[in-house]
């Protein structure tokens, strides 16, 4: 395993993995016993960076979600494990009731929600401290100011870490950010926002974006990331749920545009060449570029994971790297 850190702050920056565990649906679609198994395997590897968040897996049964980081909580107190491994986890898009979603019923991001849904999650996971809180999507009915001082003091009483964002609009990350830094107080520090080889047009309406997805690592983001050497990226669906190798998953629609074929050839042909899969192309593709991105890669088995750890390891040669940086 190969490890980067996160965080800048001497007193609660952390080493991590370069590969992170998606656990979204351990516990709810992925039952408990393979979900430990996976657990198991993956710090065996070396792994210890596991990505949950208070709403994971509503949208499964209905309910406002906790199932992930209660399973987490289960499997830390059977293992015996402590602060060795790093989980993060994210709050501000649990539905206010069992039935609603995040788009028309979040819990939001204020100085009241943050403390109190921060006290759930460290219940539910069995830890004193959450390594890293995310603010998981925006709240633009509270002010920045009310949100950047919630998990502020979070940080000062030591019960949370480093602090994250995602599948916020850039503009918002470093006005959050400014803020933060005015008042001397720690601001965001580790972005999650989807990122894989493939780009998604992101012009395209959704219920949360009415404007275009906010939640794809764009070329503003990747040029901030660029410019702000304290700053992490934390890709999540590297992968875009299989639809690299799985005849059976299409590619999402975002990615289905003529942009992609260009890029998956090259990536294919590179695949061929070094023997490795797609997907461990894609992921090595991420790990070994000159931004500090970590993708964040879920298993419903240990050979899923199995595979996804092989990549850790591949080196690609430079040439190889420019043909995937350049096909478009």
């Amino acid at each position: 395993m190969k490890y980067r850190t996160i965080g800048t702050d001497p007193k609660t920056r952390r080493e991590v993995s370069v590969l992170a565990l998606g656990a979204m649906l351990f516990g709810s679609r992925t039952d408990e016993a393979i979900s430990f198994a996976v657990l198991d395997r993956y710090v065996e590897a070396g792994g210890n960076f596991i990505d949950t968040s208070d709403n994971y897996a509503f949208w499964e049964d209905g309910s406002q979600g906790g199932q992930s980081e209660e399973l987490l909580g289960r499997w830390r107190r059977s293992r015996g494990v402590g602060d060795e491994i790093v989980i993060a986890t994210k709050l501000g898009a649990r539905p206010l009731a069992p039935g609603t979603g995040y788009v028309d019923n979040p819990e939001g991001l204020s100085a009241k929600v943050i403390r109190e849904a921060a006290e759930r999650s460290r219940e539910r996971l069995g830890v004193a401290k959450l390594d890293l809180l995310y603010a998981h999507i925006e709240d633009r009915k509270v002010p920045l100011q009310e949100t950047v001082e919630g998990f502020a003091e979070l940080v000062a009483e030591g019960t949370v870490g480093v602090l994250g964002v995602s599948n916020h609009a850039v503009w918002r990350v470093e006005r959050a950010r400014a803020l933060a830094s005015a008042a001397g107080l720690p601001g965001y520090e580790v972005l999650q926002y989807a990122h894989s080889h493939l780009r998604p047009r992101t012009d395209v309406p959704e219920d949360l974006f009415p404007d275009g997805s906010l939640g794809h690592a764009g070329a503003e983001l990747l040029s901030y990331l660029r410019a702000e050497p304290g700053l992490t990226l934390i890709a999540y669906s590297p992968l875009l749920k299989g639809a690299y190798t799985r005849q059976d998953v299409p590619l999402p629609p975002d990615f289905d545009h003529p942009g992609s074929p260009a890029r998956l050839k090259v990536l294919r042909e590179v695949a061929k060449e070094t023997g490795a899969t797609v997907n461990q192309v894609v992921l090595a593709w991420q790990i070994g570029g000159e931004l500090p991105i970590l993708p964040l890669a879920g298993a419903s088995s240990v050979a899923q994971l199995d595979e996804n750890l092989a990549a850790v390891d591949l080196e690609l040669a430079v040439e190889q790297r420019a043909r995937l940086d350049a096909a478009h």
